[in-house]
């Protein structure tokens, strides 16, 4: 990645959750003299990006303060054209469609074809923390420690010849999977490896998902791939 020559400006949206940790995690890559950081607040600052992570916080008061600022319409142009991670509340935003949804639905963006349900695995109680293997990061043979709070799940793939081909990146072990599953209409029995459910990162095109947050680890391998595989090919 250091052999790029390319200025990148990376927009974190900060209008609630986890942005001052990406921003953290940003800072720490090797190429962080070739990125500049932008705190996405408004249109304005969003125009200056080559790319967007939306983060972990509350899904729906994120896309009622992107409503109020104006932001909605803007961030869902910037998706058809530019690289966006959503991370655990941004993953919720950028799917086709979610289930569970407060009373009165869910601002959505888009992005990625696929169906979440807010708070799959449950309550914040019921959170917790489980290694992944990852194809792609750096030193891959090193397990990455996915951090889930309130995560939401995903419930469905909806591939398309019209849109680019979904690629699953992570999945999490079924060995590991809570309890809590079962809510979902999975017999406690069941541990199908394929179950999209297990699914907990997926990139479509330029575009990327995780449905928990690397940002709340020391780890910054997974905003290393996000800059390498989705933003920087853009810029070339």
């Amino acid at each position: 990645m250091d052999q790029v020559n390319h200025n990148v400006t990376i927009g974190i949206l900060a209008l609630q959750g986890a942005f001052a940790e990406h921003q953290a995690a940003l800072k720490k890559l090797s190429c962080q003299k070739k990125i500049t950081i932008a705190l996405v607040r408004t249109a304005e600052d969003l125009s200056t990006c080559d790319a967007l992570i939306i983060p972990g916080g509350e899904s729906t008061t994120i896309a009622l303060l992107a409503k109020l600022a104006g932001l909605l319409e803007p961030l869902r142009t910037f998706l058809r054209e530019k690289p966006v991670w959503g991370t655990c509340a941004g993953a919720i935003l950028l799917a086709q469609a979610v289930e569970n949804t407060k009373r009165g639905g869910q601002e959505l963006l888009g992005g990625i074809s696929v169906t979440v349900a807010r708070n799959g695995w449950g309550s914040q109680v019921e959170s917790f923390e489980a290694p992944l293997s990852i194809h792609g990061l750096q030193d891959s043979a090193i397990s990455f420690m996915g951090v889930f709070i309130r995560a939401p799940v995903v419930l469905a793939l909806h591939p398309s010849s019209q849109n680019p081909p979904i690629e699953i990146i992570a999945r999490l072990p079924t060995n590991l999977v809570p309890k809590s599953r079962k809510l979902m209409g999975h017999d406690e029995g069941d541990s199908d490896p394929h179950d999209p459910q297990s699914i907990v990162a997926v990139r479509q095109g330029r575009n990327m998902l995780t449905t928990f947050h690397p940002e709340l680890t020391k780890d910054s391998r997974f905003h290393e791939y996000f800059v390498r595989t989705c933003v920087l090919p853009t810029l070339l």
